[in-house]
């Protein structure tokens, strides 16, 4: 048997005919109450066992239900990377609140907007960005995660029971508020309840073996990001540990350090970690899953990562709309050797993609066009933003607003964003296709385009591109691969040499901050 007959169709296996689970986070709670044994974190120096974090869960939970908090209340909360943390976001959603993660570093402004639109509490820990919070909350109830919760709740009396509805918002989830203001991905208790991390009964083959990678999962960042906390509840469901260590974390001496099976991270943070290997005899043998997500990997680094590493590189693909969309395994590049670092894998499970044409008709594969995808564990709109939802959400189906093809096995290929382009001459061009034509080069390690105004042909492109270790690229040669692969309307403008790229908080490419120096003075040969 195909042992990826799943991917038939583009789609992968789909529940429409199950009943509704449990409410979200029921799944969890039982998990816990049948091995309360079990180490569910290593949190820097001590072990935090299942059986603890639910007594910190129903501590959270009565202190919530004490402040009025519940089905059809709202809660933000803003915490560190801790068990106690997670356990009062596991306790907001068992009481049914609309819960509202608050990231580190939001800037005062976006502060006073997201807690102006309609919180009734907000939770907020003794650490970090956690600490001027009060200043922006208004009339927003103020309860602190030691003092108003587990301090006056020193042991869990109430029932530890799901009490979300399932059409009720159970999560919105902010996005980075690049444009003016954060947006918020809102989710239903139904699809948190449908979402594919969260129902280990319902974990196929695929999803299983992930979690097995997960026995020892490094957790670090933020508990607002959706992709982290999706990632996390496969840990913590398929019977792994999530380990937090003592900050500042050294990639990827903590791998060794730590005996890290399992991690999560940005493509910016890989190459750093690659960068060290080079030069740094450092242990990574314990890795088992290394899952690279947030921006599609060019395909040099990914075939540097996979002779590094070993066969434990993953590389996914989602977004906070939707969850995780697609996943390229190590299996997939056995199957397949050199064919596929340049794909984001096939669809997950509970995916389905369309790829389609400007009239909104499905394309054959090989064809590129904008990627849409349907799947129980999708948002169910913008918070307070009909009209974006309604250009997003069409009859099921969400657009990504990406551009790529699928090939005759289902194998996804990202080709850039619908809105990631650069019109000259009134012609589109995606500047993520210029990317991979400029980080093909030999000279290139990484390369980066945008667009910025210009009197001649309305738009230009702008590339800035870091260099291979121990090459000095030749731009013009770096140019003619552009003309040769795309055409010579598609060769940026200027191509300027940066030994590093500036990073956004997400730890993606923060292109605002190139396009800035696109404005201001450059030396670009």
């Amino acid at each position: 048997m195909d042992p990826y007959a799943e991917a038939v169709g583009h789609r992968s296996p789909h529940h429409d005919a199950d009943p509704l689970p449990a409410p979200f986070p029921q799944a969890l709670i039982d998990a816990f109450r049948a091995r309360p044994e079990l180490p569910a974190f290593e949190h820097r120096s001590g072990t935090v066992s299942r059986g603890a974090v639910l007594e910190l869960i129903g501590r959270c939970a009565d202190g919530l239900r004490a402040a009025g908090l519940g089905p059809g209340r709202s809660v933000a909360v803003a915490t560190d990377v801790t068990p106690e943390g997670f356990a009062v976001l596991l306790a907001a959603y068992a009481v049914g609140c609309r819960v509202t993660g608050l990231r580190p570093g939001m800037p005062p402004a976006h502060l006073e907007y997201v807690l102006s639109d309609g919180i009734d509490a907000l939770v907020a820990d003794e650490t970090g960005a956690a600490l001027e919070l009060p200043a922006a909350t208004g009339d927003v109830t103020v309860l602190r995660l030691g003092e108003d919760l587990l301090d006056a709740h020193p042991k869990a009396v109430g029932e530890l029971t799901a009490q979300g509805r399932p059409d009720d918002i159970a999560l919105v989830t902010l996005t980075s508020g690049s444009t003016g203001r954060p947006k918020g991905c809102a989710q239903t208790y139904r699809s948190l309840s449908l979402n594919w991390a969260w129902q280990p009964a319902r974990w196929t083959e695929r999803t299983a073996r992930l979690a097995a990678g997960y026995r020892r999962f490094l957790l670090f960042g933020t508990l607002s990001s959706a992709v982290i906390f999706e990632h996390l509840g496969v840990c913590l469901l398929g019977g792994g540990t999530a380990v937090i260590p003592e900050p500042p974390l050294a990639f990827p001496q903590v791998f060794e350090r730590h005996r890290i099976t399992g991690c999560l991270m940005t493509v910016a943070r890989l190459h750093h970690v690659l960068d060290v290997l080079r030069t740094d005899p450092v242990d990574v043998s314990s890795l088992q899953v290394l899952l690279v997500a947030g921006s599609p990997l060019a395909p040099h680094r990914f075939a540097e990562a996979a002779r590094r590493l070993g066969p434990v590189v993953h590389q996914g693909y989602g977004q906070t709309e939707t969850g995780m969309l697609t996943l390229l395994t190590p299996d997939d590049l056995a199957q397949w050797p050199g064919r596929l670092y340049d794909s984001v894998g096939r669809a997950w499970s509970g995916v389905e993609i369309s790829v389609r044409d400007p009239e909104e008709r499905p394309v054959p594969a090989g064809t590129t066009g904008e990627i849409w995808v349907r799947t129980d564990s999708a948002m169910a709109g913008y918070w307070q933003d009909e009209e974006r939802t309604r250009e997003v959400l069409r009859g099921g189906w969400v657009r990504t607003r990406d551009v790529g093809h699928l090939d005759g096995h289902g194998f996804l290929r990202l080709t850039g964003r619908a809105r990631d382009v650069v019109i000259i001459n009134a012609i589109v061009h995606y500047a993520g296709a210029i990317e991979r034509a400029l980080a093909a080069h030999p000279d290139v390690d990484q390369a980066y385009v945008v667009a910025a105004p210009d009197e001649r042909t309305g738009e230009a492109a702008h590339a800035f591109v870091v260099p291979a270790e121990g090459r000095e690229p030749d731009l013009d040669a770096v140019r003619a691969l552009v003309a040769r692969e795309l055409g010579e309307a598609s060769v940026p403008a200027t191509v300027t040499v940066v030994a590093e790229v500036p990073l956004a908080a997400s730890g993606k490419p923060d292109k605002r901050a190139l396009l800035s120096r696109v404005s201001g003075p450059l030396e670009a040969s």
